[in-house]
Protein backbone atom coordinates (compact mmCIF):
# COMPACT_ATOMS: atom_id res chain seq x y z
CA UNK A 1 0.00 0.00 0.00
CA UNK A 2 1.82 3.12 -0.93
CA UNK A 3 0.95 6.08 0.64
CA UNK A 4 3.48 8.43 -1.19
CA UNK A 5 3.62 10.15 -4.56
CA UNK A 6 6.65 9.31 -5.90
CA UNK A 7 6.76 11.96 -9.01
CA UNK A 8 6.68 14.33 -5.92
CA UNK A 9 10.32 13.27 -5.07
CA UNK A 10 11.17 13.97 -8.31
CA UNK A 11 14.05 10.66 -7.78
CA UNK A 12 17.20 10.94 -10.36
CA UNK A 13 19.78 8.40 -11.13
CA UNK A 14 22.70 8.91 -8.18
CA UNK A 15 20.12 9.97 -5.81
CA UNK A 16 19.93 8.68 -2.13
CA UNK A 17 16.55 7.74 -0.18
CA UNK A 18 16.14 7.40 2.88
CA UNK A 19 12.82 5.58 4.18
CA UNK A 20 12.25 6.46 7.87
CA UNK A 21 10.28 4.27 9.72
CA UNK A 22 10.47 1.70 6.67
CA UNK A 23 8.22 -0.68 8.70
CA UNK A 24 7.94 -3.50 6.11
CA UNK A 25 9.62 -2.09 3.77
CA UNK A 26 6.70 -1.20 1.43
CA UNK A 27 8.00 2.66 0.54
CA UNK A 28 11.63 1.08 0.35
CA UNK A 29 10.95 -1.21 -2.18
CA UNK A 30 9.08 1.57 -4.25
CA UNK A 31 11.80 3.52 -4.37
CA UNK A 32 13.84 1.16 -4.97
CA UNK A 33 12.29 0.69 -8.73
CA UNK A 34 13.87 3.95 -9.72
CA UNK A 35 17.28 3.71 -11.75
CA UNK A 36 20.33 4.11 -10.13
CA UNK A 37 19.03 5.21 -6.69
CA UNK A 38 20.28 4.15 -2.88
CA UNK A 39 17.32 3.20 -0.49
CA UNK A 40 17.92 3.32 3.12
CA UNK A 41 15.10 1.67 4.95
CA UNK A 42 15.31 2.06 8.59
CA UNK A 43 13.23 1.31 11.60
CA UNK A 44 13.37 0.72 15.63
CA UNK A 45 11.64 -2.36 15.04
CA UNK A 46 14.14 -5.39 14.12
CA UNK A 47 10.78 -7.41 13.54
CA UNK A 48 9.57 -5.34 11.20
CA UNK A 49 12.78 -5.03 9.17
CA UNK A 50 13.42 -8.96 8.81
CA UNK A 51 9.93 -8.77 7.21
CA UNK A 52 11.29 -6.37 5.02
CA UNK A 53 14.69 -8.22 4.41
CA UNK A 54 11.94 -10.21 3.08
CA UNK A 55 9.68 -8.55 0.80
CA UNK A 56 12.56 -6.72 -0.59
CA UNK A 57 14.53 -9.97 -1.80
CA UNK A 58 11.09 -11.56 -2.87
CA UNK A 59 10.78 -7.87 -4.66
CA UNK A 60 14.25 -7.91 -6.23
CA UNK A 61 13.97 -11.61 -8.16
CA UNK A 62 10.96 -10.53 -9.35
CA UNK A 63 11.76 -7.86 -11.02
CA UNK A 64 14.92 -9.75 -12.33
CA UNK A 65 13.06 -12.52 -13.83
CA UNK A 66 10.42 -9.64 -15.27
CA UNK A 67 13.23 -7.53 -17.15
CA UNK A 68 15.60 -10.65 -17.53
CA UNK A 69 18.37 -8.46 -15.73
CA UNK A 70 21.07 -10.40 -13.86
CA UNK A 71 22.10 -9.96 -10.23
CA UNK A 72 24.98 -7.62 -11.50
CA UNK A 73 22.79 -5.80 -13.52
CA UNK A 74 20.13 -5.17 -10.88
CA UNK A 75 22.55 -4.01 -8.40
CA UNK A 76 24.23 -1.57 -10.83
CA UNK A 77 20.63 -0.07 -11.49
CA UNK A 78 19.56 0.47 -7.90
CA UNK A 79 20.74 -0.81 -4.72
CA UNK A 80 18.79 -0.94 -0.95
CA UNK A 81 19.69 -1.42 2.32
CA UNK A 82 17.92 -1.27 5.46
CA UNK A 83 19.40 -0.57 9.19
CA UNK A 84 17.50 -0.23 12.68
CA UNK A 85 17.71 3.87 13.62
CA UNK A 86 15.86 6.45 15.65
CA UNK A 87 14.53 9.31 13.99
CA UNK A 88 15.34 11.29 16.61
CA UNK A 89 18.57 10.11 16.49
CA UNK A 90 19.41 9.50 13.32
CA UNK A 91 23.30 7.66 12.49
CA UNK A 92 23.75 9.83 8.74
CA UNK A 93 26.13 12.56 8.75
CA UNK A 94 24.55 16.27 7.91
CA UNK A 95 22.99 16.54 4.30
CA UNK A 96 23.40 12.62 3.26
CA UNK A 97 20.03 11.88 1.92
CA UNK A 98 18.82 13.86 -1.36
CA UNK A 99 14.93 12.67 -0.48
CA UNK A 100 13.06 11.49 2.45
CA UNK A 101 10.40 9.54 3.36
CA UNK A 102 8.66 9.48 6.47
CA UNK A 103 5.33 7.58 6.28
CA UNK A 104 2.74 6.85 9.01
CA UNK A 105 5.48 8.66 11.77
CA UNK A 106 5.45 11.32 13.60
CA UNK A 107 1.95 10.34 14.85
CA UNK A 108 4.02 7.64 17.39
CA UNK A 109 6.70 9.87 18.16
CA UNK A 110 6.99 11.89 21.52
CA UNK A 111 9.67 14.37 20.77
CA UNK A 112 8.51 15.27 17.34
CA UNK A 113 10.21 18.75 17.13
CA UNK A 114 13.85 16.26 17.21
CA UNK A 115 12.46 14.40 14.79
CA UNK A 116 11.58 17.25 12.63
CA UNK A 117 15.25 18.93 13.09
CA UNK A 118 16.97 15.45 12.30
CA UNK A 119 14.68 14.69 9.04
CA UNK A 120 16.57 18.73 7.96
CA UNK A 121 19.98 17.55 9.18
CA UNK A 122 20.04 14.71 6.90
CA UNK A 123 18.41 16.14 4.34
CA UNK A 124 20.46 17.91 1.70
CA UNK A 125 19.87 21.31 0.65
CA UNK A 126 17.11 21.36 -1.66
CA UNK A 127 16.47 18.17 -0.47
CA UNK A 128 12.46 16.54 -0.83
CA UNK A 129 10.76 15.39 2.19
CA UNK A 130 7.94 13.42 1.32
CA UNK A 131 5.68 13.31 4.95
CA UNK A 132 2.16 11.29 6.17
CA UNK A 133 0.14 11.13 8.63
CA UNK A 134 -2.97 10.10 9.62
CA UNK A 135 -5.77 12.90 8.47
CA UNK A 136 -7.96 14.65 11.58
CA UNK A 137 -11.06 13.89 11.67
CA UNK A 138 -11.01 10.01 10.47
CA UNK A 139 -8.61 9.89 13.19
CA UNK A 140 -10.35 11.90 15.54
CA UNK A 141 -13.79 9.18 15.14
CA UNK A 142 -10.87 6.25 15.71
CA UNK A 143 -9.84 7.79 18.88
CA UNK A 144 -13.51 8.24 19.73
CA UNK A 145 -14.85 4.96 18.94
CA UNK A 146 -11.44 2.84 20.78
CA UNK A 147 -9.81 3.88 24.27
CA UNK A 148 -6.96 1.02 23.25
CA UNK A 149 -6.36 3.16 19.67
CA UNK A 150 -5.02 5.93 20.79
CA UNK A 151 -3.42 4.43 24.08
CA UNK A 152 -1.78 0.72 23.21
CA UNK A 153 1.93 0.67 23.54
CA UNK A 154 3.41 2.13 20.15
CA UNK A 155 0.10 3.42 19.45
CA UNK A 156 -1.12 6.87 17.98
CA UNK A 157 0.07 9.68 20.72
CA UNK A 158 -1.20 12.61 18.96
CA UNK A 159 -3.89 13.64 15.74
CA UNK A 160 -2.51 16.54 13.34
CA UNK A 161 -4.45 19.40 11.78
CA UNK A 162 -2.66 20.31 8.10
CA UNK A 163 -2.39 23.51 9.90
CA UNK A 164 -0.71 22.51 12.89
CA UNK A 165 1.69 20.35 11.09
CA UNK A 166 2.40 22.98 8.70
CA UNK A 167 3.51 25.28 11.47
CA UNK A 168 6.00 22.63 12.87
CA UNK A 169 7.68 22.03 9.82
CA UNK A 170 7.84 25.23 7.59
CA UNK A 171 9.67 27.29 10.72
CA UNK A 172 12.45 23.82 11.24
CA UNK A 173 13.60 24.68 7.70
CA UNK A 174 11.10 23.43 5.03
CA UNK A 175 9.50 25.05 1.99
CA UNK A 176 5.71 23.86 1.72
CA UNK A 177 5.01 21.92 -1.67
CA UNK A 178 1.87 20.77 -2.15
CA UNK A 179 -0.12 17.88 -0.49
CA UNK A 180 -3.22 15.36 -1.06
CA UNK A 181 -5.19 12.78 1.26
CA UNK A 182 -5.09 8.86 0.47
CA UNK A 183 -6.27 5.72 1.34
CA UNK A 184 -10.04 6.82 1.39
CA UNK A 185 -11.24 3.15 1.68
CA UNK A 186 -8.97 2.90 4.78
CA UNK A 187 -10.98 4.71 6.93
CA UNK A 188 -14.12 2.53 6.90
CA UNK A 189 -11.99 -0.93 8.12
CA UNK A 190 -10.40 0.72 10.84
CA UNK A 191 -13.80 2.27 12.53
CA UNK A 192 -14.81 -0.87 12.09
CA UNK A 193 -12.17 -2.41 14.18
CA UNK A 194 -12.01 0.22 16.15
CA UNK A 195 -16.07 -0.91 16.88
CA UNK A 196 -15.29 -4.85 16.95
CA UNK A 197 -12.16 -4.42 19.22
CA UNK A 198 -8.28 -3.70 17.92
CA UNK A 199 -7.27 -6.70 20.07
CA UNK A 200 -9.29 -9.19 17.67
CA UNK A 201 -7.84 -10.78 14.51
CA UNK A 202 -9.71 -9.48 11.68
CA UNK A 203 -11.57 -13.13 10.92
CA UNK A 204 -13.10 -12.64 14.30
CA UNK A 205 -15.63 -10.30 12.90
CA UNK A 206 -17.38 -11.87 9.97
CA UNK A 207 -17.77 -8.06 8.69
CA UNK A 208 -14.01 -6.49 9.34
CA UNK A 209 -12.85 -10.02 7.58
CA UNK A 210 -15.11 -9.26 4.50
CA UNK A 211 -13.66 -5.91 4.55
CA UNK A 212 -10.20 -6.77 4.84
CA UNK A 213 -10.69 -9.44 1.93
CA UNK A 214 -11.90 -6.33 -0.01
CA UNK A 215 -9.00 -4.62 0.87
CA UNK A 216 -6.41 -6.90 0.03
CA UNK A 217 -7.79 -7.69 -3.75
CA UNK A 218 -7.98 -4.08 -4.06
CA UNK A 219 -4.18 -3.80 -3.06
CA UNK A 220 -3.50 -7.26 -5.13
CA UNK A 221 -5.89 -6.29 -8.54
CA UNK A 222 -5.93 -2.86 -8.51
CA UNK A 223 -9.48 -3.58 -10.21
CA UNK A 224 -10.72 0.00 -11.92
CA UNK A 225 -13.28 0.35 -9.97
CA UNK A 226 -12.27 0.70 -6.22
CA UNK A 227 -9.14 2.78 -7.95
CA UNK A 228 -11.59 5.12 -9.42
CA UNK A 229 -13.95 5.17 -5.95
CA UNK A 230 -10.64 5.64 -4.07
CA UNK A 231 -9.70 8.77 -5.77
CA UNK A 232 -12.97 10.15 -6.23
CA UNK A 233 -13.51 9.55 -2.28
CA UNK A 234 -9.54 11.00 -0.76
CA UNK A 235 -10.43 14.82 -0.90
CA UNK A 236 -13.22 13.62 1.13
CA UNK A 237 -12.12 11.50 3.82
CA UNK A 238 -8.81 10.06 3.01
CA UNK A 239 -7.64 8.61 5.74
CA UNK A 240 -3.89 9.78 4.96
CA UNK A 241 -2.66 13.35 4.63
CA UNK A 242 0.49 13.60 2.70
CA UNK A 243 2.94 16.61 2.22
CA UNK A 244 5.48 17.40 0.48
CA UNK A 245 8.16 19.49 1.09
CA UNK A 246 11.89 20.56 -0.14
CA UNK A 247 14.34 21.95 2.23
CA UNK A 248 15.48 25.42 2.82
CA UNK A 249 19.06 25.95 2.17
CA UNK A 250 19.42 29.17 3.36
CA UNK A 251 17.95 27.81 7.09
CA UNK A 252 20.69 24.91 8.67
CA UNK A 253 19.89 23.63 11.82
Amino acid sequence: MITIDFKHLDLKRGDRILDIGCGEGRHTAKAWESPGVLCVGADRCHGDLLISKKKLKLHQELSEQTTGATNKEAVDNSIWTLLCADITRLPFGNHSFDAVICSEVMEHIHNEDKAISELKRVLKPAGRLALSVPRYWPEKICWKLSHEYSNSQGGHIRIYTKKGLLKKIIPSGFEFQGSHHAHSLHAPFWWLKCLTGLGHNNSDSKLVSLYHKLLVWDLMEKPFITQFIEKLLNPVMGKSLVLYFRSDSSINL
